[in-house]
């Protein structure tokens, strides 16, 4: 496809963008960089994108990314009580932003090939019965990155942001795909931001070591 193809599908994309992608895609937006700054606002802007990404997802047929959307959804109240809770005694947060140990890595690695090939079959056999329209690798892949990204969000482990930028990598083309336009330059700014993320997370491990 031509850079003008391109930019004309990308124009007709966005003029047939509804109102509840556009409010999902600015509270994602919104969500990530306040994530990125380490505050608790990610979570509650947060459930407003996944819930309504539930739905555009369902009626896109992404339904590894729907799955995604309730998974972000229930880690999303997971992570929020992680986060807020607070010493007894010097009334501190106790979590804090930390590398992971191989032995985390080896967990991560793991929970990412369990959930990308149980969703990667799920998928081909949903797109044998009722839904032609799912591309099951390309869905497995953004929808496992995703899984374990939220999950070591929900930790502070700042290894998250990695698992972030390869789910942004693999929805921009997906979404674009499928039509909808404005996801896909959400996901552009989202994967700009994650690199962010990642830099200012490690600036922030530096500032808490003594």
């Amino acid at each position: 496809m031509s850079f003008s193809g391109f930019f004309s599908q990308f124009l007709t994309g966005l003029q047939q963008t509804g109102p509840i992608e556009f409010i999902a895609v600015f509270a994602g937006i919104g969500s990530v960089w306040f994530s990125r700054k380490e505050n608790i606002l990610v979570y509650p802007v947060g459930l407003i994108n996944t819930t309504f990404y539930i739905y555009l997802s369902v009626k896109g047929h992404l339904l590894g990314e729907a799955s995604v959307n309730l998974y972000y959804t229930i880690m999303s109240i997971y992570g929020w009580i992680l986060w807020t809770r607070k010493d007894s005694t010097k009334q501190e947060v106790i979590l804090h932003i930390t590398y992971s140990s191989r032995k985390e890595w080896m967990q991560q690695l793991l929970f990412f090939s369990v959930f990308y090939l149980a969703i990667f079959f799920a998928l081909s056999w949903a797109k044998q019965a009722f839904a032609p329209e799912a591309i099951p690798w390309a869905d497995a892949f953004a929808s496992a990155t995703a899984y374990t990204g939220m999950w070591l969000m929900a930790r502070k482990k700042i290894e998250n942001w990695l698992w972030w930028i390869a789910t942004n990598c693999a929805s921009i083309p997906l979404y674009f795909i499928k039509g909808y336009a404005f996801t896909s330059v959400q996901f552009v700014i989202l994967l700009i931001l994650a690199f962010s993320g990642w830099f200012e997370w490690k600036k922030r491990i530096r500032s808490h070591q003594p």
